[in-house]
């Protein structure tokens, strides 16, 4: 079974999650673990479990990595570590721990003979592989992978604007001032950025950076991009679902050439390949949207927890913002 079906009946991901991922694989490459860690829908430590139970061999932990020896490091040239994307962990004697992305690969073998170590083969996802080969031998990768570190840290890396940041969200008089500073924070990591505000049925668009576009309406029909986040937070449980994002509850992916995305896609000049579309909240009700992309034929490399996090505090200052009218007319 594949490995993609083996998540889906493990119940680690839905079957439209899946759709999601292999859509996404197509346009951009990568293996389908890579994919599902930069759209968020499982951890890393999530994946890496799964790989180890799918090729019954034990995964590459954190402290296995930080553990490694120079002695080790150089047990195999640098040529040789690039060609068959492998990652030496543990020596002992003539057997040598490797990291590789599949177990089961006959390359392995074949690396076993050139270098005449018996060679014990430990799983460990591609983003994390390729990172730790440029950490440590220099070996690039194609950029999107190296700009998912915060994938490997449960911690999200402040900004020197951060303080500024909240400082400014906290004393912002009204509801331009918000969607400003929301705006200049997510141009600093995207593109292109964007606030909506939601208006009944109605989705208005209230600010854009990077988009040369003044006015736009759209709905909350069912092919548009807002169709499943509009719903408030308490009818939520499907939505989620469907944008396989239940914990963060956003949407990463592209944007769908739908009748209900048309009049966005046009004011972009195309659909992009790589959207982010996060919902901001008072309670249980949802107020207006912030969108980010990077362009309609680049990959998204934005910093997503980051740009939760701004959706998070801009959900909060609307809150406060909320709370101050209601006492200014008690």
């Amino acid at each position: 079974m594949k490995l993609g079906e083996v998540l889906v009946k493990e119940g680690l991901i839905t079957p439209q999650q899946l759709s999601l991922v292999l859509e996404r694989q197509v346009q951009f490459g990568g293996r389908i673990g890579t994919n599902l860690l930069e759209l968020r829908m499982l951890s890393e430590d999530e994946f890496t479990r799964f790989l180890s139970k799918y090729f019954k061999v034990p995964a590459v932990t954190p402290e296995k990595i930080a553990s490694i020896s120079d002695e080790v490091l150089h047990s195999i040239n640098k040529e040789l570590i690039e060609k068959y994307q492998v990652l030496p962990l543990e020596k002992r004697g003539k057997r040598l721990q490797v990291a590789v992305l599949n177990p089961n690969d006959e390359k392995i073998d074949e690396l076993s003979f050139v270098t005449g170590f018996a060679l014990v083969p430990l799983v460990i996802s591609e983003l994390r592989l390729l990172y730790e080969l440029d950490k440590l031998y220099g070996i690039k990768s194609d950029r999107r992978y190296i700009r998912c570190i915060d994938r490997f840290s449960d911690e999200i890396d402040p900004t020197a604007s951060e303080d500024t940041m909240k400082a400014a969200l906290k004393d912002a008089g009204d509801g331009e001032e918000i969607a400003d500073v929301l705006l200049r924070a997510a141009c600093k990591v995207a593109a292109r950025a964007a606030v909506f505000r939601k208006d009944g049925e109605r989705v208005v668009l209230w600010k854009a950076r990077g988009i040369e576009v003044e006015k736009l309406e759209m709905t909350q029909e069912e092919s548009s991009m807002f169709s499943e986040l509009a719903q408030d937070r308490g009818d939520a449980a499907g939505a989620d679902e469907h944008w396989g994002a239940a914990r963060q509850h956003y949407f990463r992916g592209p944007l769908r050439e739908t009748p209900g995305n048309t009049p966005w896609i046009k004011a972009l000049g195309g659909a992009p390949k790589d959207i982010l579309l996060m919902p901001l909240v008072i309670g249980v009700n949802i107020i207006a949207f912030l969108y980010a992309d990077n362009g309609n034929d680049a990959v998204l490399d934005a910093n997503v927890a980051r740009l939760s996090q701004l959706a998070a505090m801009g959900s909060i200052a609307f809150e406060i913002l909320k709370l101050k009218e209601r006492l200014s007319v008690a």
